[in-house]
């Protein structure tokens, strides 16, 4: 008889050495990296540009079935042509990645903030007012925190969380290690959240292919008392009941979470951008679309509201899972033509980044831990850490949306006072140049002899104590969101007086209403 042991004993050790390795690392090849990564940019650039047109013109309601949402050959190559201001969340995430391509993994958080800060693209909400705290002295983290910012909650880092993810394959903590800088250079609490959460989607989707996995192990990420967890498990626990309609669990999620009181803009108004609402509707998406690039990409796009992120955010995080490989030929019409186009304001485009987060991976995996072969890598695995707590406008609640329609001119009094009740208030409005011809919110993109570069310089006073006094630029780039907010008062009467200390005959201050806020019982 045949002597068999030194055989079985070889394959024993070679079934216990992969159980360690499998136990212990996640195994992905080099194409299959690549492939990923490529899906997920592309998926959401395609994302993007599919929800476009129908941006902000669904709050509160769904996209009707009745409404055809075009996709031709030419969509995205038009998009990107002519309305470049649309790739805002890619734009922004090329410039977080482009810090790390200069600076290195190490860059701090004031590199970041410096970096988007100083550009001439377009922003809004979060971001906007992050920009105007860093051009008037306030620096990171504080440049993202509620008492600096208004828009903590919104959805600003969430939609430009997605290179954290991409670049850390299966290592969901040092996606976390990566948002902790970058998120709160303009988000903090529930906005935050956003993004750590959309990075962890990424994250896992490297190395996990069931959709409901993902979005399970990426909510560990997240504290349970936030109510960002709270919303996204609803989402979930909806889906168990009614898995078969979207539209039920859409309207759930509009009864309970439907209402913003953080973002200004979204206060007394069917406009809501907060963080966690337009997750629920990425999650919406990914659980109903049932891994689906058709389904995921529609269902996401007619819950509504941020109605181009959210299906980015979708088909970005499905993508990763599937690969570009398998994304349908249909939506990628037009994409090789607009793959050398270099995004507004940026020296990168997606074949640019493509090679840039395959790099960047290969590194973080190394960095981490992981093994790099010559077609393949493991990936070290990593045990879920939590966020720490984090939370916006506790005790808060809207009381009164004061409605003031008023245009201060070079001639009117430069003084003016308004009286309210309440812990908090937002002074909505901005600064507007004279003449109609250009006096719109995007004639005011470039700076030029007309506009005379001004800024107003306004002193606010609550109780006749000066709180703040702004620089309030017409400039579109450089603006503050709001006009002038405070938070953390007492509870009672207040008296806000606004005096203008440099009045000028081409400009003139537009005042739109004033919202209040009272501590919750």
């Amino acid at each position: 008889m045949r002597n068999y042991c030194p055989l079985i004993l070889l394959i024993f050790l070679s079934a216990c050495n992969n159980k360690d390795i499998s136990s212990e690392f996640y195994i992905i090849s080099k194409e299959q990296l690549q492939d990923k990564i490529k899906g997920a940019w592309a998926a959401q650039t395609i994302g993007v540009t599919f929800g476009g047109p129908t941006e902000f013109r669904y709050l509160k309601k769904m996209i009707p079935d009745s409404i055809k949402i075009e996709w031709t050959d030419s969509t995205l190559v038009n998009m990107m042509k002519y309305a470049p201001g649309l790739y805002d969340d890619i734009y922004m995430d090329l410039t977080f990645v482009d810090v790390i391509e200069k600076e290195g993994f190490d860059a701090p958080a004031s590199s970041h903030l410096k970096a988007y800060s100083e550009s001439k693209y377009w922003l809004w909400h979060a971001n906007q007012q992050g920009r105007y705290n860093y051009l008037n002295g306030i620096n990171a983290p504080e440049s993202g925190h509620w008492l600096n910012n208004p828009h903590a909650d919104d959805i600003d880092f969430q939609i430009e969380a997605d290179f954290a993810g991409i670049m850390n394959p299966g290592m969901p903590n040092s996606t976390l290690e990566i948002c902790d800088k970058v998120g709160h250079i303009m988000n903090y609490g529930d906005g935050y959240y956003g993004g750590v959460f959309v990075a962890a989607m990424y994250s896992n989707a490297f190395v996990e292919n069931d959709i409901k996995k993902i979005i399970d192990n990426s909510l560990e990420l997240i504290p349970e008392k936030s109510t960002f967890h709270k919303c996204i498990s609803d989402v979930i626990k909806w889906h168990k009941e009614y898995p078969n309609d979207w539209k039920i669990n859409w309207g759930l999620i509009e009864k309970k979470w439907g209402n913003d009181i953080g973002c200004p803009d979204g206060a007394y108004r069917a406009f809501n951008i907060d963080a966690k609402i337009n997750s629920a509707y990425v999650v919406l998406g990914l659980l109903y679309g049932e891994s689906d690039f058709d389904k995921t990409l529609d269902i996401s796009t007619r819950a509504g509201q941020d109605s181009d992120c959210n299906p980015a955010t979708a088909m970005g995080v499905l993508a990763t899972v599937k690969g570009f490989s398998n994304i349908p030929d249909f939506w990628l019409k037009g994409l090789e033509e607009i793959e050398d186009i270099n995004f507004q304001f940026t020296n990168m485009s997606l074949n640019d980044v493509y090679e840039i987060s395959y790099k960047h991976a290969k590194e973080m995996i190394s960095r981490n831990g992981g093994k790099i072969s010559d077609n393949s890598f493991q990936i070290k695995k990593q045990k879920n850490k939590i966020a720490p707590f984090e939370e916006n406008f506790p005790w808060y609640e809207l009381s009164k949306n004061i409605k003031i329609d008023k245009k201060i001119k070079f001639n009117d009094k430069q003084e003016i006072d308004f009286k309210f009740k309440g812990i908090g208030v937002v002074l909505r409005g901005e600064s507007r140049n004279i003449d109609k011809e250009i006096d719109s919110k995007y004639a005011m993109i470039e700076k030029n002899e007309t506009l005379n570069n001004f800024n107003y310089k306004v002193e606010f006073r609550i109780d006749g104590e000066l709180i703040k006094t702004m620089k309030l630029p017409i400039y579109f780039i450089e603006r503050a969101h709001e006009l002038f907010f405070k938070y953390e008062l007492e509870q009672g009467e207040h008296t806000l007086n606004i005096k203008i200390l440099n009045p000028n005959k081409k400009a003139y201050l537009k005042l739109d209403n004033l919202i209040v806020y009272q501590k919750k019982n």
